[in-house]
């Protein structure tokens, strides 16, 4: 998983072939196609990898009993910490799931292969409207707005633009989310 999402993710979905996928990971071609019928289906299990991921740390934080504006800047912080630590996992985000969208049309549909970091967020923005601290709104404006900032940074980043490491954004920007969602 790690060597195909890496070279996925730095080539690009249709520039890379089962082979070059093989030959990293130093197996037979065959070999690989015992595990994943069609790079589509591989595509699939990868992306259901980085949400499994990502869930699971959002999950970490949605347990803490600590603020809304506490778990805001968590998450931000989380996601630009996977950002610079495994960029692999952001990009292939950015550019294969949510730039080649027809490749997940048939067994991804909607968000059903990242929805355990879409649960994540929903219980994070659910408990919010419950604490008071978020204003009850539709749920893909918000998740929008979120993912909107986290995303841009991201990508203001690997564009090499901002002249800061990512990191020292995480104040600014979860102020921005959380002053954005709050009531």
């Amino acid at each position: 998983m790690q060597g195909a999402l890496e070279l996925f993710a730095s080539k690009g979905f249709y520039s890379t072939t089962i082979p070059d996928i093989a030959i990293s990971l130093k197996m037979s071609v065959g070999n690989m196609y015992n595990y994943f019928k069609s790079k589509d289906i591989l595509a699939e299990e990868i992306i259901k990898f980085i949400s499994a991921y990502l869930g699971k740390e959002l999950q970490r934080i949605n347990e803490k009993d600590i603020s809304t504006k506490e778990k805001t800047r968590a998450i931000v912080a989380i996601y630009f910490e996977v950002a610079m630590t495994k960029p692999e996992m952001i990009d292939y985000f950015l550019r294969i799931y949510l730039s080649n969208r027809e490749i997940f049309r048939d067994n991804c549909a909607g968000m059903i292969c990242v929805n355990e970091f879409v649960t994540e967020v929903m219980i994070y923005f659910e408990e919010g409207v419950k604490s008071g601290e978020l204003r009850d709104q539709d749920f893909f404006s918000a998740f929008g707005l979120f993912m909107g900032y986290l995303g841009g940074m991201v990508f203001l980043k690997g564009e090499h633009i901002l002249p800061r490491e990512l990191d020292e954004y995480v104040d600014d920007i979860s102020f921005n989310i959380y002053k954005a969602l709050s009531v």
